[in-house]
């Protein structure tokens, strides 16, 4: 064989053995306009899992509360905390917490559309995913903060063995690298967005902004972009995209560190918005930020506080890998994932100051 043809053959059979990754992915599913809220299921409980202030209404109580609809003057999803209703003391304000029908698996991409989030002293919003395991199956935050901070943070939970090693990501706000949920109380491995238009005020002042979450078999990545910086490759409401286009994300958890087949399995998408609780609640996490009490002088009273405590979305849009079913149907995500408990205070507060801990 000529040198010529075992060059081309060494070119080739790596190809052949070892595809690259692949990075497109096709539109398998959206929730926009107004059959946003067909294929949810509502918790419709208390507040049981982060120990919040809240009640997480059913679908029939919803039906009357009205804290999610659509907006008819904008065609968006509203997601909010009841703000009218006079809560005395000793009992819970009711918000909501929704969870797919459906679970996209690894090889599925998130873009979740925003045009406000939830913010507010006693406020602890999360966009987020989870297996119906969980642990087993792993969890991905793709958005989260608490009462008035100014940066989104990102983090995964799931059992041990799976840490952030030589991440490619465009922040250096590296919380905590150990996702297992049993280190640090469950705070998992956290990295914060150092823009402070990824949350609360500057966000809604920006118009919003759009997360793209990527769960692949290569690692986990999370992009943000701000209103005015969506590129091309998922504007238009595009029926697939191309990941390789994005630039590089703000955070990313490789497989080297964390096998994703091993922890990570179909994903139910979460909204929800609890009050006080583990995180928001803790006193020195919640008078970094606020004054006062976060119960008695927030979750009581005659809610006006909670003004803002909304979600304002335009669309979420699942994507799968070009030839590859994702979609998977089953449980709607209701086992407990406590994410704080009061031992993460550390990695709470590196995450309020955009402290690498």
């Amino acid at each position: 064989m000529s040198a010529n043809l075992i060059a081309a053959a060494a070119a080739i059979l790596p190809m052949l053995v070892s595809p690259a990754a692949a990075t497109s992915y096709d539109l398998v599913k959206e929730y926009s306009g107004e059959s946003f809220f067909d294929g949810w299921s509502f918790y419709g409980n208390y507040d049981n899992l982060t120990n919040g202030d809240a009640i997480f209404l059913s679908a029939d109580e919803n039906n009357d509360a009205k804290l999610a609809y659509v907006d008819s003057s904008t065609g968006r999803a509203i997601i909010k905390v009841d703000n009218t209703t006079n809560v005395p003391y000793n009992e819970k304000r009711n918000t909501i917490r929704i969870a797919s029908e459906e679970r996209y698996d690894i090889g599925s991409v998130f873009v979740a559309d925003f045009y406000h989030v939830p913010y507010g002293c006693s406020v602890w919003p999360a966009w987020w995913s989870q297996a119906p395991n969980w642990p087993t199956g792993g969890e991905i935050d793709t958005f989260e903060g608490v009462n008035m901070v100014t940066m989104n943070q990102m983090a995964l939970h799931t059992e041990d063995g799976c840490k952030q090693v030589s991440p490619s990501q465009s922040s250096t706000l590296v919380n905590s690298t150990d996702c297992n949920k049993d280190v640090n109380e469950n705070s998992g491995c956290v990295v914060t967005d150092p823009e402070t238009d990824s949350y609360g005020e500057a966000f809604a002042k920006a118009g919003g902004g759009v997360w793209v979450t990527e769960m692949a078999s290569s690692g986990i990545s999370i992009w943000f972009y701000s209103r005015d910086e969506v590129p091309d490759a998922i504007k238009n409401n595009a029926s697939s995209i191309d990941t390789s286009s994005l630039g590089t994300p703000v955070a990313n958890w490789p497989t080297g560190g964390c096998d994703i087949d091993t922890f990570f399995q179909a994903q139910n998408l979460i909204f929800d918005i609890t009050l006080c609780g583990d995180f928001a609640g803790a006193d020195n996490v919640f008078s970094q930020t606020c004054s006062g009490k976060c119960y008695e002088d927030y979750v009581v009273g005659n809610g006006s506080v909670y003004a803002t405590a909304y979600f304002d979305i335009a669309a979420v849009r699942v994507f799968g890998q070009s030839g590859t079913n994702v979609v998977v149907d089953g449980d709607s995500g209701a086992v407990p994932s406590a994410k704080w408990g009061l031992g993460s205070l550390i990695a709470a507060v590196g995450f309020l100051f955009g402290i690498a801990l």
